[in-house]
């Protein structure tokens, strides 16, 4: 047996737990700044599950506006722990600059991602009697709508066809194709 006998496992339940949990918190300061519905039942449960180390951590890092300072510190400290964990264990060692940076690129592609996702479950959803979804449509609608409403302004209605999500996920997929790489290039430079 090898080491990575251990070590894949091992990094594949850091990377998973951490994922998820860094999910929730994104989700939750996503939701908190759109003013999505605070009784909604995913709410509540992105509310139970973050409060925790939010309350300790809103103590010493205060809001700014509509921003939860504090909430934007745990993702990154929460990302950062798991790259140094996932990096230590692949015997790779980076610096607190390049490290920060690889954490901040991964956040910023995860954002990106649940963007992509939303729009495109939205859509989806539209498709489908929505009622029967409503606690899952209206996060997806209080997420969405700002970005929708935005291409709205530029794409004009055809026919009773709404093509807003369209343009909207080659935005998101273009912003990735234009934002990410030259972050990556400055950690590789930075490391």
């Amino acid at each position: 047996m090898t080491a990575s006998y251990v070590v894949d496992p091992l990094i594949f339940i850091i990377d998973t737990l951490l994922s998820l949990y860094i999910l929730a918190v994104l989700l939750r300061f996503l939701l908190q700044w759109c003013g999505a519905e605070f009784y909604n039942p995913i709410s509540q449960f992105l509310v139970k599950v973050t409060h925790p180390p939010l309350k300790l951590l809103r103590r010493f890092v205060p809001s700014i506006g509509k921003i939860d300072t504090s909430s934007l510190v745990l993702l990154l400290g929460l990302q950062m722990l798991s790259d140094f964990s996932i990096l230590i264990l692949k015997g790779v060692t980076l610096n607190i600059g390049a490290l920060t940076l690889l954490s901040i690129t991964q956040l910023i592609s995860l954002l990106i991602n649940v963007f992509i996702f939303a729009v495109f479950a939205r859509a989806l959803l539209s498709w489908l009697d929505p009622g029967r979804f409503r606690a899952t449509a209206s996060i997806l609608f209080s997420l969405t709508t700002p970005l929708l409403d935005t291409c709205r302004k530029f794409i004009p209605e055809l026919g009773g066809v709404d093509l807003s999500p369209m343009a909207a996920l080659l935005l998101l997929q273009l912003s990735k194709m234009v934002i990410l790489p030259p972050l990556h290039e400055l950690a590789n430079l930075i490391a």
